[in-house]
């Protein structure tokens, strides 16, 4: 799908700054880790695991889970430093092993994530930032008197206001979208110590009742043991995030390890300890039913402070949506260079070095998300693929020990540790198909099929419509983009 452009491409954009360094890095896994999950509903883990204090031991191992596999991918983003994280890594161990079949997988991988998967979660979280941001002003707007259609246009339009932010600051400048980011992962910790702290405040004055029946009542059963740790390790997904931008990392050798090793621990120490403060307030019934977990927490735990949940929701979701779309924007940005994607894709501004059609394309696709709506069922059927693109990625570690033995590895994870992430992602890529075998599962092999019609004839045969020059010359003077440095040969 890569073509040139009809007139000459001039100017040499360069590529990729390298302009975030180790706190940046932090943030961005924080910030696609932390969304509204841990504050709206963290209750599935407890459902399943059927106790309070089973439930705080899933949340810890699961924790410790993640950053295995968040460690396998610490190597990889050291072997192959290029943005893409999964993409890139899958391209580069078997795109030389057959012709066509080498490529596929990262292309598949491609089209997933880029044209349902990614654009549609932003689309939900970005509603999620809406709904939220106008919650603690309920009152002063008369939500409570707004008939549900009107306040549901109200949430749509908010949620493409702040779909216009994000994508408008994703296209300015990487420096922007880092000094945005630092603040608001600054302010979603800080939401999570205030519920954190309530919880120390209600420890202190005693109430601890709901802690105290401590294991009784633990499911042991193994589908429900299964269940818990499969709801528990998707509150932690994002743990790859800083992979995917591997190239605006400065030093990426030793950020990326350790961005890692730090961020990862302390969202597992958030995660266990929040949910130790729900519990001294909310019984476990309480828990399972609650629409909005932090929300009835605040309501009866911080009293006048209580507008501090939902404004945290808010932040934490605003920079969830912002950081997902500059990861996937990178990813983009790399499949283009490879010829799986139309080459505009992997351009860059001439000036603020950010991959502006990409941006724009995924600004698009979320848009068309929030106004088709029913989002949430695109997402169930597609997202049980993210494990699988994991295990495929440590697959792919596993053979690049093989075939590039001798490359240089600044950080090498103990061989034990992805065989272990690799039992993981087959283990939840297929709980959920066993668990609820739903025809939306049917419904992404079709998409994935679609991507192989996709696939066969225009990146195996590389057809070429003659519309693509002019559809590229055109994104060329309307984004004011060229070619990235590694395309100007």
């Amino acid at each position: 799908m890569t073509v040139a452009a009809s007139e000459p491409k001039t100017g040499g954009g360069g590529g990729l700054k390298r302009e975030m360094g180790l706190m940046s890095a932090i943030n961005v896994i924080i910030s696609v880790m932390i969304g509204s999950g841990i504050f709206v509903s963290p209750t599935a883990a407890l459902r399943y695991s059927g106790s309070v204090g089973f439930c705080l031991v899933v949340w810890t191992v699961c924790g410790g889970i993640s950053l295995l596999g968040a460690l396998c991918f610490a190597e990889l983003g050291t072997v192959v430093p290029r943005s893409g994280a999964e993409y890139a890594y899958l391209i580069e161990a078997f795109k030389k092993s057959h012709s066509f079949w080498g490529p596929l997988p990262s292309f598949i991988c491609a089209w997933v994530y880029v044209m349902i998967l990614r654009p549609a979660e932003i689309a939900v979280i970005i509603l999620t930032f809406a709904e939220y941001s106008i919650l603690p002003f309920r009152h002063l707007l008369g939500l409570e008197y707004m008939a549900a259609d009107d306040l549901h246009l109200l949430i749509k339009l908010i949620g493409i206001l702040g779909l216009g932010i994000i994508t408008y600051i994703n296209l300015s400048s990487v420096k922007l979208y880092v000094t945005i980011n630092n603040v608001f992962g600054f302010c979603k910790v800080f939401a999570c110590l205030v519920v954190i702290f309530g919880g120390v405040y209600q420890l202190a004055i005693g109430n601890t009742e709901n802690l105290a029946g401590g294991f009784e009542g633990t499911n042991t059963s193994p589908g429900h043991i299964a269940l818990a740790f499969y709801n528990g390790l998707w509150a932690y997904d994002g743990w790859s995030s800083v992979t995917t931008i591997t190239e605006e990392i400065k030093k990426p050798e030793v950020n990326i390890p350790r961005s890692i090793m730090i961020a990862v621990p302390i969202i597992t120490g958030l995660y266990v300890f929040m949910n130790l403060a729900y519990m001294t307030v909310l019984s476990m019934g309480e828990m399972i039913a609650s629409e909005a977990v932090g929300i009835d927490f605040g309501d009866r735990a911080l009293g006048s402070f209580s507008f501090l949940i939902p404004l945290g929701v808010a932040l934490a979701t605003f920079g969830c949506a912002l950081s997902i779309q500059f990861g996937v924007t990178r990813l983009c940005y790399v499949a283009s260079q490879e010829g799986q994607m139309l080459e505009p894709l992997s351009y860059i501004h001439v000036r603020r070095a950010t991959p502006a059609p990409a941006v724009a394309m995924q600004g698009i696709l979320a848009l068309a998300f929030i106004l088709v709506g029913n989002i949430e069922t695109l997402i169930e059927f597609a997202s049980f693929l993210i494990w699988f693109f994991y295990g495929a990625a440590v697959v792919a570690l596993l053979a690049l020990r093989r075939t590039q033995p001798d490359v240089h590895r600044p950080y090498k994870v103990p061989l034990i540790v992805p065989y272990i992430t690799l039992a993981v992602s087959i283990f939840l890529s297929i709980v959920p198909v066993i668990s609820d075998p739903s025809p939306k599962y049917l419904f992404a092999v079709a998409f994935i099929l679609s991507g192989v019609l996709v696939y066969t004839p225009f990146v195996y045969y590389k057809v070429r419509p003659r519309w693509i020059n002019k559809l590229t010359f055109l994104i060329q003077v309307l984004f004011e983009v060229v070619p990235s440095s590694s395309k100007l040969d």
